[in-house]
């Protein structure tokens, strides 16, 4: 007999939470940022130690634009505790996958900077790149809407170099204050555990809402660039401006940006959704094939160059990370190639403990003032002391310099050199072979004066940075029209995700900022009744040049390269037809891998078997770029009756995927409910099969699904 369960008592049940004050009490600080103040219910917030804060939205900073000061007590407690939330896993960026590779030189910057690394052209430099999701822990899956981790540990001649970015140009916040909020808010809620890999809950969204700088980046996390449909096929960038020092000591600005040689292409949401249950490993699976069968990933590294002079020129502040240069204000130069060509040989030993920090820097390579960046710099190092265990993490061979070191640096937990001789410290006199500092060859900060703004250190953040949402307007707006479909589609979605009606309200309200129609939509799409008002706009919101290079769609790459096609075959089929269409799909570049109803084959229409790299059940189409289907009448007829083939041909046709079918594959369209377009052509017109493949037929999409 079933027991009746026993009711939570008053004691065990969650606590009600109390209703948060009002507007009223939190004013804008002096870029705008949103300062709650405590009143009301609210307690005063304070340190460890408990000592009261009077700003938790800035770091500590020689002046509003000035570098970020070690004496910030604040943000090192916060930066420290946030980095040893997690052990050993990764707080943020735990699912990664990582290949070895070279960079190689292109054309010198050494008119800009005193960096081996990018001076030497034709040498190969090692390197060691990882890519990853964000919100998600190291056991979630490949294909989420999330930003990707792109980070590269260049091991050049002059100690290693750690180019840590992500596959969009700008980040959520402003200073690097904020950090532990902004992932404490985006992953799992803490009283329930969930959701896993997300940002459709109302903690996240809640923070968008009361933080007016996210909305740039938001913008981009809801369009396809968070949809990869490969790691090869997904941009990387720098973030933050860098400076680079010339052999004068003369600076010069510099933003990083890697651009695939296959260019960008990604996933349609219900795609993705569904590689989700179909592969968890998509995007590693795919990255492992692509290096084991020789089709090295390639990226192109450009930079944008600018002065300081130039900087002052342009309508935003560079120092600010929730804002892009546009290309077509500072072009891309190119200056290398980065390849991959092996993978890992233990993953653990390599992709797990590889540590990077933004804060390697070889000399002639220097930091900005990005307060983002100036926190980053000291939480990477942080959080590796806790992660790998002590000091001695750069033993690790994936972490060991390949260059010779030198340093006093002994002792230590896991220390596994044997350090020789009485002198560990300098200076000394005892010891004739001891390590030196070196005016000549050592690295050098730019020496940078006064901000000019006329005040002195404090928690304050510059006016430059105010402007919240013009570049969150040039970027929708710039997009091609399906593009922003994609993106007010993808924010009702999350946002319907969302149980705190007037956080759904305030984040609509912010998009009245970013485009009046896409708040209309998003409006539409959730259902409500009349669009809440705007908040206030700390500085007017300007209509910026737009940027087409921002698209996506308009820039993919008509190509196989990198693609790849599943022939789903059955006993009979046709093996001339099957041989031929194989043999041009592969001549044109792409991976070609043959689906049956069993895993054992086919037996063809002249006796042969033809051996299955998948079978029907556990293959579906969304893990290919096209799919094509040669069969007999018999056996269209026969599998048009069964789930997993009509599926197959369903999906690839939502998905706007190409599809070569015969004639016997037309009782499974017809039972799919499937209507040809340009998009669905017979496997013998093999050239119009690969012409439609190469890319995605997007004329089909409003036709199959109603967006936003």
């Amino acid at each position: 007999m079933a027991r009746t369960p026993t009711p939570r008592s008053a004691a065990t049940r969650s606590p009600v939470a109390k209703p948060s004050s009002t507007q009223a009490d939190s004013h804008r600080g002096n870029a705008g940022e949103l300062q709650q103040q405590a009143k009301g219910t609210h307690p005063v917030l304070t340190t460890q130690q408990g000592i009261p804060l009077a700003d938790n939205q800035n770091s500590l900073r020689s002046a509003p634009r000035g570098p970020t000061l070690l004496e910030d007590f604040v943000l090192r407690e916060k930066i420290t505790h946030f980095d040893h939330e997690r052990i050993p896993e990764r707080i943020v960026h735990a699912r990664g996958s990582a290949a070895h590779g070279f960079f190689e030189l292109t054309h010198s910057l050494k008119q800009y900077t005193t960096a081996k690394v990018l001076t030497e052209v034709g040498v190969q430099t090692p390197v060691f790149t990882r890519f990853s999701t964000v919100a998600g822990g190291a056991g979630s899956v490949d294909t989420p809407r999330d930003v990707r981790g792109f980070a590269v540990k260049f091991y050049t001649p002059e100690g290693n170099w750690d180019l840590v970015g992500n596959n969009i140009p700008v980040f959520f916040i402003q200073d690097a204050m904020k950090f532990p909020d902004l992932v404490h808010a985006v992953k799992m809620e803490p009283d329930r555990g969930f959701p896993q890999a997300a940002s459709a809950h109302d903690t996240f969204w809640d923070f968008v809402s009361l933080m007016p700088e996210t909305l740039h980046t938001v913008m981009w996390a809801m369009s396809d660039r968070t949809l990869p449909r490969s790691l090869r096929m997904m941009e990387g960038f720098g973030v933050h401006s860098f400076r680079l020092l010339n052999a004068a000591g003369e600076s010069t600005f510099v933003k990083f940006h890697w651009r695939p040689k296959l260019g960008i292409q990604s996933t349609v949401w219900d795609e993705a959704v569904k590689l989700q249950s179909a592969d968890n490993d998509f995007h590693r699976r795919d990255l492992f094939e692509s290096i084991e069968a020789g089709d090295f990933p390639e990226w192109e590294l450009s930079v944008q160059l600018f002065t300081d002079e130039d900087a002052q020129d342009f309508p935003f502040d560079h120092l600010d990370p929730t804002k892009l240069i546009p290309e077509e204000l500072i072009p891309l130069q190119p200056v290398g190639r980065m390849v991959l060509n092996r993978w890992p040989d233990n993953f653990f030993a390599e992709t797990e403990q590889v540590a990077f920090c933004p804060a390697n820097v070889p000399p002639g390579i220097d930091f900005s003032n990005d307060p983002l960046l100036q926190g980053r710099l000291f939480s990477y190092l942080d959080t590796q002391l806790s992660r790998l265990g002590g000091p001695n993490f750069a033993q690790i061979p994936i972490n060991a310099p390949k260059c010779p070191f030198h340093h006093m640096q002994r002792d230590g937990h896991m220390q596994m050199q044997v350090p020789k001789g009485r002198v560990n410290y300098e200076p000394s006199s005892l010891q004739g072979d001891t390590p030196r500092a070196s005016l000549a060859r050592g690295f050098r900060h730019f020496a940078q004066g006064d901000d000019g703004s006329g005040r002195g250190k404090g928690r304050i953040r510059p006016e430059s940075f105010a402007d919240h949402y013009s570049q969150a307007r040039m970027f929708y707006r710039s997009q091609s029209p399906l593009e922003q479909a994609h993106m007010a589609s993808a924010l009702v979605f999350e946002l319907s995700k969302v149980e705190t009606p007037h956080v759904r309200e305030a984040v609509v309200g912010q998009l009245l900022h970013v485009d009046p129609e896409l708040a209309q939509r998003v409006a539409a799409g959730l259902g409500l009744q009349a669009l809440p008002p705007a908040p206030p706009a700390a500085e007017p919101v300007q209509d910026l040049p737009l940027s087409p290079a921002l698209r996506i769609i308009d820039r993919m790459k008509p190509t196989l390269q990198g693609r790849c096609i599943g022939i789903l075959v059955a006993d009979g089929s046709n093996g001339t037809t099957v041989a031929n269409l194989r043999k041009a799909l592969e001549k044109a570049g792409a991976t070609v891998k043959i689906v049956a109803p069993k895993v054992g084959g086919a037996v063809l229409k002249d006796g042969t078997l033809l051996p299955a790299d998948g079978q029907l059940q556990g293959t579906p189409s969304v893990v290919f770029d096209a799919v094509a289907s040669i069969r007999s009448p018999e056996m269209g007829e026969q599998l048009a009756k069964e789930a997993a083939a009509v599926d197959w041909f369903r999906d690839a046709f939502g998905h706007l995927k190409a599809i070569a079918a015969c004639k016997g594959t037309q009782a499974i369209l017809q039972a799919g409910g499937i209507e040809p377009d340009a998009g669905v052509v017979d496997p013998a017109d093999v050239q119009g099969f690969i012409a439609a493949a190469q890319t995605r037929q997007w004329d089909r999409e409003p036709k199959l699904r109603t967006l936003a």
